[in-house]
């Protein structure tokens, strides 16, 4: 068994008094998520914020700046025959600035959609909790 930290970040932006929420497509299990990384795979000592505002970047082209830590979530997957415990540090973000089209090859698609939609888009379970969290924080009703 092994474990595995990441880090990432719901980031919203307001426009015409409507909340966006960014989500992404993963090029390889094509899954819908909120971007996140490994901690400390590309920079020694980065932290679990650095992390999430890096992996935000590169994954889809929006720096965002963090606003309030979320609960982490865990769960279990298994790579190449091996049980991996993931633990993902998220963080709500808004954002500074933002090119969509600068995202990295990890990601096939990035956009972003109105909050109503971001639950019935996002893939797996652990997204979906982060997001019901999130959304309570940004006091968002529909």
């Amino acid at each position: 068994m092994k474990f595995q930290f990441s880090a990432g970040g719901v980031v919203y932006k307001k426009k015409n008094g409507e909340t966006f929420i960014l989500v992404a497509q993963h090029s390889q299990h094509h899954g819908w998520v909120f971007p996140k990384g490994l901690i400390g795979d590309h920079v020694e000592n980065e932290d679990k914020n650095e992390t999430a505002l890096r992996e935000v970047e590169e994954e889809t082209g929006v720096r965002g700046k963090i606003i309030k830590t979320l609960s982490p979530t865990d769960y279990w997957y298994v790579f190449e025959g091996e049980k991996i415990k993931k633990t993902v540090y998220y963080y709500l973000m808004t954002v500074v600035s933002e090119d969509i089209t600068k995202h990295d090859k990890e990601m096939e698609n990035v956009e972003w959609l109105s909050a109503e939609k971001v639950e019935q888009r996002l893939t797996y379970p652990s997204e979906k909790r982060v997001w019901q969290e999130a959304l309570k924080i940004l006091n968002l009703k529909f």
